[in-house]
């Protein structure tokens, strides 16, 4: 499993609405220029996190975006699943039953199944709070003499 291009910029996108949000939206624009992502690409972006329900977008001049819960209520896994679709490691695992022929002969079968669980039990054990709260404590630490 790999997290693409328009995965990781999610959660920038996400970390960004929630760092940066005081209640107000924040504008496409101020993002694009904070995390050097394309205007173009985040509209992409933006459009699938609000066809998922976890942000919500006015247009015009005060338009913007802003979360709709707090980041403490936001998965990384739900973000990653609104971008990516499903996170499993092989494709028989995508689906809600396997229907792999080999399935009943495949000794990796069980490998694969914890690999997804694992995978499964992180990112949706993970918030965007948490990850805020690292990430402060990270650069609190640099600052500290």
């Amino acid at each position: 499993m790999k997290i693409s291009t328009k995965g990781r910029y999610a959660l920038r996108f996400m970390l960004d609405l929630a760092m940066h949000s005081s209640g107000d939206f924040v504008r496409l624009k101020d993002i694009s220029q904070r995390q050097e992502i394309s205007e173009k690409y985040l509209e992409q972006i933006s459009s699938a996190l609000t066809k998922a329900g976890l942000i919500r977008g006015v247009r015009g001049s005060q338009g913007g975006y802003k979360l709709i819960k707090s980041p403490s209520e936001y998965t990384i896994g739900s973000i990653l699943r609104a971008t990516e679709g499903k996170l499993a490691p092989v494709a028989c695992l995508e689906g809600i039953e396997n229907t792999c022929h080999r399935k009943s002969e495949c000794a990796a079968l069980l490998f694969w199944q914890e690999l997804n669980k694992l995978i499964n039990d992180f990112v949706d054990g993970k918030t965007l709070q948490d990850l805020i709260d690292q990430y402060n404590g990270i650069k609190s630490a640099l600052y500290t003499i």
